[in-house]
This record gives structure tokens, C-alpha cells and sequence, in this order.
């Protein structure tokens, strides 16, 4: 893509009105009918196959059924409604598919910061295995490192800020 293969600007105002399939009514509005749409769909052999690639090269399970339902509302199938009211069987379903198969997948509930931390103390886990077999003898284990930063953080809070500016009394 070009830097000139954009629309032009006010180019949406010109198109036919209704063009685009999300810009007409759906062709489902039964979120019932739109799950079994979606069901009969993910029976198919090669789309799960497809699904199951996607979750194995780190795409989470959150983000999966959220392009799936994202591309049905793109495509007219049913609104973006329907799609909050039947992700959470749509997930559920890959998922269990999933566990069924043995595939290792990040469910996509996670909070960022906890997922993090996790990392930082198996890694500095590993990096102490590899040290001990190396003959190395680590100053302090990931562990204690773990241990004593969480000891450190409530004695940083308990600290008060000392007023600081113009307008500040000094005692």
C-alpha cells in the first residue's frame, strides 16, 4: 500500500448510501439463529483447524472470538448485539475444543501488569536453574528478590510526600 491509496477525503460522503453489508439490516436478528450460523460454521474440519493455528501461534482466545464475531457484523450476518449476547458460547466452545486437543492458549482474561510479573519471576527463575547448574552461585534467589520487593512496596506507600512549591510551609 502506497501513500496514495487512500480514499480521499469526504469520499464516504459521495458512495452510494447502504453499499457496504454492516450498512444494511442484518440478515439475522435471532441471537439463537446467528449462534447456530456460527456452530455449524466452527464444525467445519478446516475453519477449526484454522481457529486451533491461530490460538497455537499466541493469539488469545478473547481476541479470536472477537474476529470472528467482528467479520459477521462486517459481512451483515447479525449486529454487533447479537455478537455480545453469543461470544460467551463461542468462546466456550473453541475453548473446549481446544483443551480436548492438548493446545496450550492464553484465554485473553489475564491483566497485562500480572501477566508481566509472571514472566519476569520464571524467567529469573530459569535464570537461577541455569546458574546452579553452571556451578554459579546466585546472590539471591528469584524468590527472595520476589519476596522482598513485595516486603519494600508497603513501606513506600506509608511514606508521605512532603509538601514542595511556592506556596509550601517549611517547618
Amino acid at each position: 500500500m502506497t501513500m496514495f491509496d487512500r480514499p480521499i477525503p469526504g469520499q464516504s460522503l459521495t458512495d452510494t448510501p447502504r453499499n457496504a453489508p454492516y450498512e444494511r439490516p442484518p440478515e439475522v436478528v435471532d441471537p439463537e439463529k446467528a449462534l447456530q450460523i456460527h456452530l455449524a460454521r466452527l464444525t467445519d474440519p478446516d475453519i477449526m483447524e484454522d481457529a486451533i493455528y491461530f490460538l497455537e501461534i499466541g493469539i488469545d482466545l478473547v481476541t479470536l472470538v472477537e474476529g470472528i464475531l467482528r467479520s459477521a457484523v462486517m459481512a451483515g450476518i447479525h449486529t454487533v448485539d447479537v455478537s455480545l449476547i453469543i461470544a460467551p458460547v463461542i468462546h466456550e466452545y473453541i475453548k473446549t475444543t481446544a483443551d480436548a486437543l492438548g493446545i496450550e492458549y492464553e484465554e485473553g482474561f489475564d491483566n497485562k501488569e500480572a501477566r508481566k510479573q509472571r514472566t519476569y519471576a520464571r524467567n529469573a527463575t530459569l535464570a537461577e536453574r541455569k546458574m546452579q547448574k553452571m556451578g554459579i552461585e546466585p546472590k539471591a534467589t528469584a524468590r527472595q528478590i520476589e519476596e522482598s520487593s513485595i516486603e519494600q512496596e508497603p513501606e513506600m506507600m506509608m511514606q508521605e510526600e512532603k509538601p514542595a512549591g511556592l506556596m509550601a510551609r517549611r517547618a
